[in-house]
C-alpha cells in the first residue's frame, strides 16, 4: 500500500527554470535546465554569448548509473497517511521538485557554466 499525504498550507514564493509543484501521483516526472552565466567587471561584449554549442558541458552525455540488482522484499505501512500541518518553501529551481504524492519515474538534469572575465590586477603596492 502507498501512503498518501495531507498537508494544511503550503506557501512557495517561486518556482522557475524547469522545476516542478507537483500535488498528486504522477507516472513519469523530467526536468531539464541549462544556464549560462556571464559575469565581468567591464561591460565588453563579443557576440557568442547564448550559445550553448560553443561549450561541450551542454552536449556532453551524462554517464548514469547503471540499474541495480532488482531485491524482491515485503513492506507493511502501518500509517498509510503522511500528515503535514505546514510547508513554507523559499524557490524552486533549475530543475528541482516539490512533488507531494508518488512518481514512479523521475529524471532531472541541470548543467551550468559560469564564465567570470576579470580585468588584469597589478601588483598591490606595499
Amino acid at each position: 500500500m502507498k501512503r498518501m499525504a495531507t498537508v494544511d498550507r503550503i506557501k512557495i514564493d517561486s518556482v522557475i527554470l524547469s522545476s516542478v509543484f507537483q500535488i498528486g501521483d504522477s507516472q513519469h516526472i523530467e526536468g531539464r535546465s541549462n544556464a549560462l552565466a556571464v559575469q565581468r567587471e567591464a561591460e565588453i561584449f563579443f557576440g557568442t554569448e547564448g550559445e550553448y554549442s560553443s561549450y561541450p558541458i551542454f552536449s556532453e552525455p551524462i554517464a548514469f548509473q547503471p540499474e541495480m540488482e532488482t531485491i524482491i522484499g515485503h513492506t507493511h505501512t502501518i500509517h498509510p497517511f503522511l500528515k503535514v500541518r505546514n510547508i513554507d518553501i523559499t524557490g524552486v529551481s533549475s530543475s528541482s521538485i516539490v512533488h507531494l504524492g508518488n512518481t514512479c519515474n523521475v529524471l532531472l538534469e541541470s548543467r551550468v557554466k559560469h564564465i567570470r572575465h576579470l580585468l588584469p590586477r597589478t601588483k598591490i603596492q606595499q
